[in-house]
């Protein structure tokens, strides 16, 4: 962690701000650096800060916000503000950087989002998706990137004000073989895969031209990064969570076109077949890896890709998928990988795997996902899982100089949680109780102790 030096005293005088041996500027005009605006300035003060990058918490510290950006990171109370910053005493709290969840699927707003595709307008799902995205945020999760479901359009509306959520990346529609994890037929079933604009249902392409084209095709409509199903999984109807997908040559062609863009592909993998196809191929991000041994994690250490393991949704689906209608073969298969979710994790980390974190959450299980820090705290510990929530995600996203860590110059993405999550992660979860202030953009999204 950066922790800055004492800023020079302020001079405020008829209307103007200064410091000692600068020009004085009027507010509203133009400020040379090393001066504050002074309405615009927050302090955090007497704070415990985890700032996300696996450093040591500093105790009795102070974050100074000026604008959108992070300013000053103190080891001691901040007292050199200038008369108008408004100050938030903590009293101990512990300041995060905002989290980021690196596997979400929004639109997934029932458990058999299958069923709620034959029952619901897309209008109403996607008022439905919208009022998840606003949960998220009210979680402290102020960034997300769904791999599956939402279009560049949910993005934009929240970049131009029109709907409340996370900062979003978005990967459209996923890419899928025929009788692969995409593809959601029966085998009783004959017709041709659904063409839908948007939702969890995804392409179903063979072959280097029908992948080439598919990919395209998303790139075209604004996608941030490419996802495949290279594996099979659990809820679709007929494959299996050990099978490999796509030919070595079919996810190459998808990563060329990624390439060609300056963007990545994520792939949907369990087995270490899978995996090993996926990375040799160049793939950068390895979802889910229940099955990954020491090899194929040791393999996904040399290629500089990232694994970002999703435990929650196999020990929290299950509690939710006892309603009638949702398959039973789904429920077996979900038990299938979770057996293995935590020995993999482990795996991973003993091999020095760049691990993310995911949620991986349908319906109404989304409003658990602080569960993910918690279950892989039991095999890395606290502050290892608050990285993996927050600067290695940050990676993922392709933001890493601008969030996932309480830095100077870094936006101002934070949330403030009443204890400690060092020495209980879970309290995460409770956050309508245990945070009361969520910071994104420099902006107050919640601020309970006003």
């Amino acid at each position: 962690m950066t922790r800055s030096q004492p800023m020079e005293p302020w001079i405020v005088t008829s209307g103007h701000l200064g410091t000692h041996g600068r020009e004085k500027h009027h507010f509203g005009g133009s400020v040379r650096k090393g001066e504050y605006i002074v309405d615009s300035i927050i302090a955090f003060n007497d704070v415990r800060i985890i700032d996300g990058t696996g450093a040591e918490p500093i105790s009795g510290g102070a974050v100074v916000v000026e604008g959108n950006r992070i300013r000053d990171v103190l080891s001691h109370r901040a007292t050199s503000l200038p008369p108008g910053a408004r100050t938030i005493e903590c009293k101990g709290r512990t300041l995060l950087p905002g989290l980021i969840d690196a596997h979400v699927h929004i639109i997934c707003v029932e458990e058999d989002f299958g069923d709620a595709l034959r029952k619901e307008s897309p209008s109403l799902l996607t008022i439905r998706a919208l009022s998840g995205l606003r949960q998220a945020l009210d979680q402290g999760f102020t960034s997300l990137r769904d791999c599956g479901g939402l279009d560049a359009g949910f993005r934009t509306a929240i970049e131009r004000g029109y709907a409340v959520g996370p900062r979003l990346k978005v990967s459209g529609r996923h890419l899928s073989m025929t009788g692969g994890h995409g593809d959601g037929r029966w085998p009783a079933e004959f017709h041709e895969p659904a063409a839908t604009p948007w939702s969890f249902k995804g392409i179903v392409a063979d072959g280097i031209e029908e992948c080439r084209k598919a990919a395209r095709e998303q790139l075209r409509q604004g996608v941030d990064f490419i996802k495949i199903m290279a594996g099979g999984g659990c809820l679709s109807p007929t494959d299996h969570p050990g099978a490999s997908q796509y030919s070595h040559e079919e996810i190459g062609t998808v990563v060329s076109e990624a390439s060609a863009v300056g963007t990545y592909v994520s792939a949907h993998c369990y087995s270490n077949q899978s995996i090993s196809n996926c990375l040799e191929a160049g793939v950068k991000s390895i979802e889910h890896g229940n099955f990954i041994n020491k090899e194929t994690a040791e393999s996904l250490v040399r290629h500089g890709a990232f694994l970002v393991p999703t435990l929650s949704a196999y020990e929290i689906s299950p509690d939710h998928g006892d309603k009638p209608g949702f398959p039973v073969e789904y429920r077996r298969k979900i038990e299938y990988v979770r057996e293995r979710s935590k020995d993999a994790l482990k795996t991973a980390v003993d091999a020095g795997c760049i691990i993310g974190s995911g949620s991986d959450l349908f319906g109404a299980a989304q409003k658990r996902r602080a569960a993910e820090l918690e279950l892989k705290a039991e095999v890395m510990g606290a502050l290892e899982a608050i990285r993996s929530a927050t600067s290695v995600n940050a990676r993922i996203l392709g933001d890493s100089e601008e969030l996932g860590s309480i830095e100077p110059g870094k936006l101002a993405d934070m949330i403030l949680v009443d204890g400690d999550p060092l020495e209980n992660i879970g309290i995460l979860k409770d956050y309508h109780e245990k945070i009361p202030v969520v910071m994104i953009d420099g902006k107050f999204h919640r601020n309970e102790l006003i």
